[in-house]
């Protein structure tokens, strides 16, 4: 059986100790609903039409009895804090049935949480003076941060990080093409890791329009000349299309700005990837022997 976790069971968070032996089966995943923050410690989900990001783990009957008593759930009890329900949670390989928690009591809905993310919440309410950012995209390339005199921000680059379990596509559709996505699919890709300033966060926001909803912030672990850094900032589409194929100034920024940092492997699995898209070969070489052109 499987549990869908939204709050302090999530890795790295306080209660995840409890799950730390089970098996992490999406780390992408979200129900629909409401989640608020009960000023607590801790959030509830409820029943609505946003949505609510989170993890799912494969458990067995010991650990859901844990869970349960945690949640202040006993099944048949009228009074209970939450209630444990069978629900299809949403994952890029498809549905999964899991259980989920929902908060009953009124008294826990106490502060809306807009992301839908626990994670996140946390994060802009914390606002940590430094924090590690993955760019895979377009801010591989430092172009548009100087034409937006924040590059200054972008100064402590720490490398090429590898995501695991992730591949980077072009699933984000605007009217010239696509636009770099990751998607959980049991792959591997590699991306450009950037220690930033909380004034880099506020523009990381505005330009992958978080506010409209095309991106959503997340946190994921990338691993750093065989070091692993945990919740690094990154961002997600929300709504994926099927791929397409980037414009050249979009692919030109993924290829110039990835080059100094990316395995020379993963640097071709780019280029090929635009030509598996409908670029032709040659369009790829005269955006790496013009690397410099806008």
């Amino acid at each position: 059986m499987n549990v869908f976790v939204y709050g302090t069971l999530r890795r790295h968070e306080e209660n995840h100790s409890l799950l730390k032996d089970t098996q992490l089966r999406v780390e992408q995943a979200w129900v629909d609903g409401e989640l608020y923050d009960t000023d607590r410690g801790y959030p509830a989900l409820k029943e609505g039409d946003g949505t609510v990001y989170g993890e799912v783990y494969k458990i067995d009957d010991e650990l859901l009895a844990k869970l349960d008593e945690i949640e202040d759930y006993i099944e048949g009890r009228e009074e209970n804090l939450y209630n444990r329900q069978l629900r299809q949670v949403k994952t890029d390989r498809g549905t999964i049935e899991a259980f989920v928690y929902y908060g009953l009591e009124e008294k826990l809905f106490q502060t809306k949480i807009p992301s839908g993310d626990w994670k996140v919440h946390q994060f802009i309410n914390e606002k940590p003076q430094r924090i590690l950012y993955f760019a895979y995209g377009s801010c591989m390339d430092d172009a548009r941060f100087k034409l937006a005199k924040v590059d200054h921000h972008f100064q402590d680059c720490l490398g090429a990080g590898t995501l695991k379990g992730y591949t980077m596509r072009y699933l984000f559709k605007v009217d010239d093409g696509g636009r770099g996505d990751i998607i959980e699919d049991g792959g591997s890709m590699e991306g450009v890791v950037y220690d930033v300033p909380q004034e880099a966060v506020e523009y990381l926001f505005t330009r992958e329009g978080v506010a409209p909803g095309w991106y959503r912030a997340a946190f994921v672990d990338v691993t750093i000349g065989g070091d692993m850094y945990t919740d690094v900032l990154t961002f997600i589409v929300k709504t994926k299309f099927d791929e397409v194929l980037p414009p050249e100034h979009y692919a030109r920024e993924i290829l110039r700005g990835s080059l100094p940092h990316v395995s020379a492997a993963y640097h071709s699995k780019l280029q090929q990837q635009l030509i598996d898209l409908g670029m032709v070969e040659e369009q790829v070489k005269s955006l790496l022997t013009n690397p410099k052109s806008s």
